[in-house]
């Protein structure tokens, strides 16, 4: 493709040959020839001056220019290419600042050097061109199913040939050990899509929740519709799947429409997917009516949900505990995933024990603290009391609620309490203060003597130790390690300190120390507050 001022007309050919090729615009290929004949010129005349080319998109005629700008007369730095308001009164009749004084000047005969540099600069601009295509064209179609011929595997990766690109799908995208050889069709999810220096680069994933979500859009009618809508998908992918489905329309049963006359639809998202087993559920929006057809085919006898936590507990009759764990695990977990809660799965038995064990370690604690007998302490604990703070600063009238409690016996009960509290309350601050515990922390509202005891026995010792504390270091937390739950216990989690009372106290402690500022503070509680509005 080497360029002369001879060959005018085969410039615009040549552009529009490349631009079919290429399937870009051809005004970007014959800017780019702009370009690259400019940057020639400059090595002719000189890099300091400003020349430009245009092309007549009629004749292919080139047309070089120079061009000088009008600048302050202190303002110029490169004479070639500025002109002061003085000297520009040569060529204009009234000179601003900013105007341009434009001169032909002779055309560029390239040579072999320079017109190899002008095509390696035309090619450059064309795959520029070429790849901002390619991006625009699969940004938004990012989210969607596309069907590829594999062209060729590299280290475990296949290489896809998805029409006017290519796509790759990574080895930990495919679903178990499936295999393909070049010239395979292949069905993929579109994950991502991304600009890189190398072009833009399309990544698939057969492995993806949202892959089989797709798949199902396409084989049933009424999910592309928006009748039924899918509200949670989770996949162990080549193995088994949930998909929690509901229906718009009362007279449309969702798993039904699934699953299609004698399962045709949803075998063919199970051939698609390899064999993977899927469950679809009835999506309810109460938590626990949701949970227990997740665990499906698993019988519940009973949910405990604790919304502070973000955590359910599923009591379940003894035989039915290894089908509501799953192989491995695999039941509770995708139900887990299905739901977004942390899921804690008890037979009958177990649940009855713990709580005859919680029963008995709370009336020990009320029989040692208040120097009752066992059957009043018993009392107190079937009644729902579970700490002496709860005793000790209840209203009076719970406690005579009790049968067999008069005026006297509850505030004796609530003296003996208070007492014992503050007995509690005194051994803590002298055993923190003997670890070093500054003052800082003591005078800080929010924390107990006994949670300041705990903290430094931790090394937490000062209202900055405090402030550089992480909520869940504080109310403990579960995080996931190899795919495995993992409990974190937190320093004050024995005193039932939640993550957002654990998040208030760092953030309060940040702020009396100047690490933040209040009104930022307020600003973001306010955003947060705006946010749940518009949710609800």
């Amino acid at each position: 493709m080497a360029i002369t001022s001879a060959n005018q007309l085969e410039l615009l050919q040549t552009a529009e040959a490349v631009a079919r090729e290429k399937m870009i615009d051809p005004e970007l290929v014959i800017q780019a020839m702009e370009d690259s004949l400019a940057r020639a010129a400059k090595s002719r005349y000189g890099a300091e001056m400003d020349i430009r080319v245009t092309i007549d998109r009629k004749t292919g005629r080139a047309k070089f220019t120079r061009v000088r700008t009008v600048v302050e007369d202190e303002a110029v730095e490169n004479y070639q290419a500025e002109v002061t308001v003085k000297q520009a009164k040569q060529y204009l009749a009234d000179p601003q600042l900013g105007d341009e004084i434009i001169d032909e000047v002779p055309p560029v005969e390239l040579g072999r050097i320079a017109a190899q540099s002008a095509k390696q600069v035309i090619l450059q601009k064309v795959r520029e061109a070429e790849r901002d295509r390619q991006f625009d064209e699969f940004k938004d179609r990012k989210g969607t199913i596309i069907n590829g011929v594999v062209k060729r595997e590299e280290y475990g990766n296949l290489i896809v040939d998805i029409g006017r690109g290519e796509a790759i799908l990574r080895r930990n995208e495919k679903i178990g050990r499936e295999s393909y050889r070049p010239n395979d069709r292949i069905r993929a999810y579109i994950k991502d899509v991304r600009r890189e220096a190398r072009g833009p680069q399309v990544f698939l994933s057969r492995t993806d929740p949202q892959f089989m979500a797709e798949l199902f859009k396409m084989e049933v009618p009424e999910i592309y519709d928006g009748i039924i809508e899918i509200k949670a998908v989770a996949r162990d992918p080549g193995s088994r799947a949930k998909i929690a489905v509901i229906s718009n329309d009362s007279s449309i049963d969702p798993v039904g429409a699934c699953v299609g006359m004698r399962g045709s639809r949803v075998q063919a998202v199970v051939g698609e997917l390899q064999g993977e087993k899927i469950d679809i559920i009835p999506w309810n929006a109460d938590q626990a009516t949701f949970l227990v057809n997740a665990l499906q085919p698993a019988e519940v006898a009973k949910v405990v949900i604790d919304e502070e936590a973000g955590k359910i507990e599923v009591v379940v009759p003894d035989e039915q505990l290894s089908l509501a764990i799953g192989r491995r695990g695999q039941n509770v977990r995708l139900a887990s995933q299905l739901t977004g809660l942390d899921i804690d799965i008890l037979t009958e038995a177990e649940e009855s024990s713990r709580r005859q064990a919680e029963f008995a370690e709370r009336t020990k604690l009320f029989v040692d603290a208040l120097d009752l007998d066992e059957f009043f302490a018993q009392l107190l604990v079937a009644e729902g009391f579970t700490s002496l703070e709860e005793v000790a600063y209840v209203d009076l009238d719970e406690l005579l609620a009790i049968d067999g409690v008069d005026d006297g016996t509850a505030s004796e009960l609530q003296a003996r309490a208070r007492d014992h509290i503050e007995e509690l309350n005194r051994k803590a601050t002298e055993a923190a203060r003997a670890l070093g515990v500054e003052d800082s922390l003591f005078d800080f509202d929010g924390l107990t003597p006994q949670m300041i005891e705990a903290l430094a026995k931790d090394d937490v010792k000062t209202l900055e130790d405090f402030a550089t504390c992480a909520d869940w270091e504080l109310a403990g937390g579960w995080t996931t390690v190899n795919g495995a739950r993992v409990k974190d216990e937190g320093i004050l989690e024995k005193f039932e300190m939640s993550l957002e009372e654990a998040q208030q106290l760092i953030m309060t402690a940040r702020v009396q120390l100047g690490w933040v500022d209040p009104s930022e503070l307020a600003g973001e509680t306010e955003a947060e507050d705006g946010e749940e509005e518009a949710e609800v």
